[in-house]
C-alpha cells in the first residue's frame, strides 16, 4: 500500500513536470508568433540565426564588458526598476517580496540592454500597491530606454493604460490588431473569446446606458473621471 501511494506521488510529480515543459513550449511558440506579428521577424531566417550565434558568443564573455562596466550596468538596471542596490545586494531571494522579485528579474534582463522586452503577466497575483509599482516601472523603462515593450496580459485595464497598439491572440493566431480604442470598441467580439473590456470602459458604458446625454469612450480611470466631471459641470450649467 505504501509503495502504491509513493508510486502515485512520483507519477503526479512527473506528470506536473511534463505538463510544465509542454506549457513552456506552448508559451515560447506563442511569444515567437506574437513577436513575429509585431516586428516582422522571420524566426526561421538565416539572418536571425546568425544574429543568435553572434549574441551567444558575446554572452559567453559577459557581452565583452569589463568588471567595472558590468557593475555600473547592474546598478543602473536596479535603479531603473525602482530598487536600492545597496539595500538588496546582500539579500537572499527569499527575503524579497513578490513585487521585488519580479523587478529584480526584469533588471537582470534590461542590464543586457535589449531592443525588445517581453513581459508576460508581470502584475498577476500582486497586491494593489505592488501592481501600481510594476506599471510605473514599465512606463519608466519604456520612457528612459526607448525600447519596444511587448506586454502580455489578461488585465484589460493594464493593456489599455500602457499600450499604443493591441494584438489579440486566439488559438495561436493574431485575430485583432489595432489601437486600444479600436480593439476595445469591439466588446462583443472580445467576449466571444473570453476577454473583456477595461473596467473604466465598463463603468462609463453603464453610466451612458442610464444617463441621457452622457457619452464617453474612456479606457482608463483618469479618463472616466475626466468625462464624468465634465458632464456634471455641463449639467450644472
Amino acid at each position: 500500500m505504501g509503495f502504491e501511494i509513493q508510486k502515485a506521488g512520483l507519477w503526479k510529480r512527473a506528470s506536473a513536470f511534463l505538463l510544465d515543459i509542454i506549457l513552456r513550449g506552448i508559451l515560447v511558440v506563442g511569444l515567437l508568433t506574437l513577436l513575429s506579428a509585431v516586428t516582422g521577424y522571420d524566426r526561421k531566417s538565416d539572418l536571425l540565426q546568425a544574429k543568435y550565434d553572434a549574441y551567444s558568443a558575446e554572452y559567453d564573455t559577459n557581452l565583452g564588458m569589463s568588471e567595472e562596466e558590468i557593475d555600473a550596468r547592474v546598478r543602473e538596471s536596479i535603479a531603473l526598476v525602482g530598487l536600492d542596490y545597496e539595500e538588496i545586494k546582500d539579500m537572499s531571494p527569499f527575503e524579497l517580496s513578490g513585487g521585488m522579485k519580479r523587478r529584480v528579474a526584469i533588471a537582470g534582463v534590461i542590464a543586457m540592454d535589449p531592443e525588445i522586452l517581453i513581459l508576460d503577466e508581470p502584475t498577476a497575483g500582486l497586491d494593489p500597491s505592488a501592481h501600481r509599482e510594476i506599471l510605473a516601472m514599465v512606463r519608466r523603462i519604456h520612457d528612459e530606454m526607448g525600447i519596444i515593450l511587448i506586454f502580455v496580459s489578461h488585465n484589460m485595464g493594464d493593456i489599455a493604460e500602457l499600450s499604443d497598439r493591441v494584438l489579440v491572440m486566439s488559438h495561436g493566431k493574431v485575430v485583432m490588431d489595432g489601437t486600444p480604442a479600436e480593439v476595445f470598441s469591439q466588446g462583443d467580439r472580445l467576449a466571444e473569446m473570453g476577454l473583456g473590456i477595461p473596467p473604466a470602459r465598463e463603468i462609463v458604458d453603464l453610466i451612458s446606458s442610464r444617463t441621457p446625454g452622457f457619452r464617453s469612450e474612456a479606457l482608463s480611470i483618469d479618463e472616466a473621471a475626466r468625462d464624468i466631471r465634465r458632464y456634471m459641470e455641463e449639467a450644472r450649467g
